[in-house]
């Protein structure tokens, strides 16, 4: 979970807004950034001034860790700025900076910004399955049972991660995302559930047959996954083929903690995208 100090709140509204700086957002553009997000409730903005209405609009929604997740990390999107990477860094620090005491850190992972804890004892970001994963799933689909099967996945990926069981956790990781990525394509496009989708060789696959690079290729013609997060993701999707000893043993990889963060940090970018597309 996510639980930001009221003041820490202020500071990122007093960052938003960036009033008299480079990147001064007017009330329309705070506004439009807000619905960028998907910020709960589309807030509207009443013409009063801007660091206090945002700063009471962010305590609002306080208790909405995936809100915050996305927030947080839109502002260090290079998405948002047309200086693109260079512009975007400069605020990544400073939100860095506010974030500090927090342990939180916004870092780039395949280009995209992602939330991650830092430890007492560490300064590199830790990353486990994203905030509020449950609840974030449930909205994402409305199919309780496909819900459940999807946490089970994603619960066990942990287990094995808490207890040493690199390998499992990142073909469990794999398997969560392509799960999800299939009920929300499913779930979104009529078409696909009826005659499925066209692979690389233009051959009609079975939605309930697609792999993961399908899904991965769909939702990213679809702009419900931007091109940093999916590319990315693939290196996930060649981890989880480790299920298959043989492929490990080519690969020549032995996972260890820090392939399994690494793994969890794109799923983060991931749900963003997925939650943020219209």
């Amino acid at each position: 979970m996510i639980a930001l100090d009221p003041l820490t709140l202020e500071r990122i509204a007093r960052l938003i807004c960036d009033v008299d700086g480079p990147y001064e957002r007017t009330g329309t553009q705070i506004e439009r950034f807000l619905h960028r997000v998907r910020w709960p409730g589309e807030p509207q903005y009443d013409g009063s001034p801007r660091i206090p209405w945002l700063t009471e609009v962010l305590r609002s929604r306080a208790d909405d860790a995936a809100a915050l997740d996305r927030l947080l990390c839109r502002i260090g999107d290079p998405l948002e700025y047309d200086g693109g990477v260079e512009a975007a860094e400069p605020i990544a620090q400073e939100l860095n900076r506010i974030l500090a005491p927090e342990q939180l850190t916004i870092t780039y992972v395949g280009g995209r910004p992602v939330l991650g804890q830092i430890s007492q004892s560490s300064d590199v970001p830790l990353y486990g399955p994203p905030p509020d994963l449950h609840e974030r799933v449930r909205r994402l689909s409305p199919n309780s049972k496909a819900t459940d099967i999807l946490m089970a996945r994603a619960d066990e990926a942990s287990i094995c991660q808490n207890n040493g069981a690199y390998a499992l956790a990142i073909i469990g990781i794999g398997s969560f995302v392509e799960g999800l990525l299939h009920v929300v394509v499913t779930d979104r496009d009529e078409t696909v559930r009826r005659s499925g989708l066209v692979d690389r060789n233009g051959r009609r696959v079975r939605a309930e047959r697609a792999g993961l690079h399908l899904l991965l290729e769909y939702a990213h013609r679809q702009k419900w996954v931007q091109t940093d997060a999916k590319d990315f993701m693939e290196k996930v999707r060649d981890y989880r083929n480790f299920v298959h000893p043989r492929h490990q043993i080519d690969y020549g990889l032995v996972p260890d903690l820090d392939t399994v963060r690494m793994c969890w940090a794109p799923v983060h970018a991931l749900l963003n995208d997925l939650e943020s597309a219209p």
